[in-house]
């Protein structure tokens, strides 16, 4: 048996995964906390160059995120195509929502995603979910999956790269080439971290550049980090990492956009300094992230601020590039649908964050996912 390694902090859910989809195959590892053995954080950072988890070795092989397709190919059992009343791409509020109510209705069901929770699991503290007062994001995830974990759904950690109609229904391909053929779909995949667009971004992401601060936060104790955006994901990662990091740089492009609880919050954080007005215009750095500079909009004032590390919130992008041609898309690129969650495509419904409904909140999207379900069993029974 090969020796394996995951490096991984508390409140990762994509550590959770990896950890998940090894025992799910029976794979024996050993588990580090990086968050608490800043000795063994050392080491994954020597080993990898990353400062985001998980990292883990397979042996000598360094894998960096969780590669499901990559940990496929190692451990993977290469099931047979089936044939699924309901194929659902996405396992956030919409989709898992979408997969217990099909559950109900007796419907062989699958979902494939990247990971379980979406955009969900990004927030650190969601305090407007009906039935509690607070609770983070991958807590809530963590109930939603558990909730479905105990029906006889199969859940299949992979991306789906292309959907096509065929007789009888649709087929899904899989970037670790697996086909599934579905009856009818739920798209719920909701959407991707927006990039900032810059000159070596994609170089210094995981080398001081994190688009998830719960994963990655505790990698910047007692250090300087910035946090770009001025909604409310941007003010809870400001707020929660300023009891990390000794310093947190807010940049604000035009004027902060948040909940106003959040924006009172922030005032109470000495060590949070705001930056009104500015926009990231360069990254510095050798092999990693050490600074970048910020240019006032109006002015273009310059200025070089000196941190460790860099996370953004500055927006989603619909995960709809495989839909192109299919189903009708606005001019945001989310998908259109009507007030039951029927696309333009017949047996195609659509629920949650990658639609064209406004409102971009948790129990919109669980509530959305339900309706789904509910009008793919409508379309099913009417096709008998």
């Amino acid at each position: 048996m090969p020796q394996v390694t995951v490096y991984s902090t508390q409140n990762c859910p994509y550590c959770r995964l990896a950890k998940a989809f090894l025992d799910r195959y029976g794979v024996e590892y050993r588990s580090i906390d990086v968050g608490v053995d800043r000795k063994a954080a050392k080491e994954m950072v020597e080993k990898s160059g990353q400062y985001g988890v998980p990292v883990i070795t397979v042996d000598d092989e360094v894998i960096v995120g969780f590669d499901s397709n990559r940990l496929s190919e190692l451990f993977g059992s290469g099931e047979a195509s089936s044939v699924y009343d309901v194929i659902i791409a996405g396992a956030g509020p919409a989709g898992m929502t979408a997969a217990l109510y099909c559950a109900r209705k007796n419907l062989k069901t699958i979902i494939i995603s990247e990971d379980i929770g979406g955009q969900a699991l990004e927030s650190w503290n969601i305090e407007n979910y009906m039935g509690y007062r607070m609770i983070t994001g991958d807590e809530l995830m963590s109930k939603f999956e558990e909730q479905v974990r105990q029906t006889d759904i199969r859940i299949e950690l992979d991306q789906i790269i292309s959907l096509l109609p065929v007789s009888g229904g649709y087929q899904v391909k899989t970037s670790s080439n697996q086909q599934f053929k579905g009856k009818s779909i739920i798209l719920a995949q909701g959407k991707k971290p927006r990039r900032l667009g810059l000159d070596r971004e994609e170089e210094f992401t995981g080398r001081g550049i994190s688009v998830c601060a719960t994963c990655d936060g505790p990698l910047f104790k007692e250090k300087v980090v910035a946090i770009v955006g001025g909604g409310n994901s941007a003010l809870q990662t400001a707020i929660e990492m300023s009891t990390i990091a000794t310093t947190v740089h807010l940049i604000v492009r035009s004027k902060i956009r948040a909940d106003p609880v959040y924006d009172e919050k922030i005032k109470s954080h000495a060590n949070i300094i705001i930056h009104t007005g500015y926009v990231v215009a360069e990254l510095k750095g050798t092999d990693r992230l050490s600074g970048i500079v910020i240019n006032e909009r109006t002015s273009g004032k310059s200025e070089e601020l000196q941190v460790d590390g860099l996370f953004t919130e500055i927006g989603w992008v619909p995960n709809t590039g495989f839909l192109e041609g299919l189903v009708n898309l606005n001019y945001l690129k989310e998908i259109e649908i009507d007030i039951n969650c029927w696309t333009s495509a017949p047996g195609i419904f659509a629920a949650g964050d990658v639609t064209a409904v406004l409102g971009k909140q948790i129990i919109i999207a669980s509530g959305e996912g339900a309706k789904a379900a509910l009008s793919a069993f409508d379309y099913l029974m009417m096709k008998q």
